[in-house]
């Protein structure tokens, strides 16, 4: 094979590379070249960095790749055999100077436009004419999300907020290090245990936001989903109070914490299947089960982590109720 037929080879396959590339980026949201659409104050802060260090880092780019493509092909063959070594500079202070002074300013003007932003996206607006932000409690589980409102009711992975509300979420972690994660409605901020985190969004528009952990907590981190609801003052009302009933609240911790690994049916999955086990009836043994685990300690075999830390005696009656009425197929006994 030539050496022309060699170097058309190459130049074909990093242009099909260079074209699956960019197909697989113009399918992403937004095209793929930015984030979400933002639908929050603090996202919006966000996004105007990252389209203003897009920008610089593009300019660069074609300045430097331009000008070394121009320089390959201009200076590709001057009749100087290719083992010859060219002509050393040295100590060309005009130049070092430029090339050192450029990167300055650039970084320069990136730290000042971040830090511009930065208050608007870190700092809680006050939200007097609101009678103050909404605050929620954000408990990252293993592998689900529990919202508590102001009144007590909680919810699994599904927060339901107020659209145009000013809301302040404080993270925490009942296991290992999660991240709180709403592209759309902000950055994104780790829940780690033994320490509280905080964050806020204000939603300008009613719809559904999706959000995922941000962080690798374990074997189904990927399943560690969860949506914001930006709804009517009405309906947002409405649902917290629709949460104080035991068979919704039961509901949703099973679909979102037990059925992860042991099928919506109870059938089994990746945990065993548990219909029919009578655990799942026997209060004092259900709340021990969920509260501190099973298979904690090595060797581990069956590790199931203690989804019920930190819960409220309402949540364990709750989801003990949902169990009797719609999972549980065995006999039922005393416990």
């Amino acid at each position: 094979m030539t050496g022309n037929a060699r170097r058309a080879i190459v130049v074909v396959a990093l242009a099909t590379c260079a074209a699956l590339g960019l197909a697989a980026v113009a399918h992403a949201g937004n095209a793929g070249f930015a984030p979400v659409t933002p639908r929050s104050p603090n996202a919006a802060g966000i996004n105007r960095a990252y389209e203003l260090i897009a920008l610089l880092t593009f300019v660069i780019f074609v300045v430097v790749e331009g000008t070394l493509i121009w320089i390959i092909v201009r200076h590709r063959n001057r009749g100087r055999p290719r083992t010859a070594e060219g002509p050393q500079i040295h100590a060309h202070a005009r130049l070092e100077l430029i090339w050192t002074v450029i990167p300055v300013l650039i970084l320069a003007a990136i730290i000042s436009f971040v830090l511009y932003k930065l208050p608007g996206i870190e700092d809680v607006p006050a939200a007097k004419a609101q009678g103050g932000p909404l605050v929620i409690r954000v408990d990252g589980h293993q592998f689900y999300w529990q919202f508590t409102y102001p009144n007590g009711a909680v919810s699994i992975d599904r927060l339901v907020v107020p659209a145009h509300r000013v809301v302040k979420v404080e993270i925490h972690s009942q296991d290992v290090i999660h991240s709180w994660w709403v592209p759309a409605l902000g950055g994104k901020f780790d829940a780690i245990p033994g320490r509280t985190n905080h964050t806020w969004f204000k939603a300008d528009k009613i719809g559904t936001y999706d959000g995922r952990c941000g962080e690798f907590c374990g074997a189904f981190h990927g399943l560690m989903t969860s949506q914001v609801v930006a709804t009517t003052p009405s309906k947002y009302v409405s649902y917290v109070a629709n949460l104080r009933k035991p068979s919704v609240l039961g509901g949703q911790e099973w679909r979102g914490v037990c059925a992860t690994c042991h099928n919506i049916a109870g059938t089994g999955g990746y945990g065993p299947a548990i219909a029919t086990n009578q655990t799942l009836v026997q209060p004092l043994s259900l709340v021990s089960l969920l509260r501190n685990g099973q298979n904690v300690l090595p060797p581990v075999s069956k590790y199931m982590p203690p989804v019920g830390h930190g819960w409220t005696a309402f949540q364990f009656a709750a989801l003990e109720q949902y169990l009797r009425q719609h999972v549980y197929k065995g006999t039922t006994s005393g416990g």
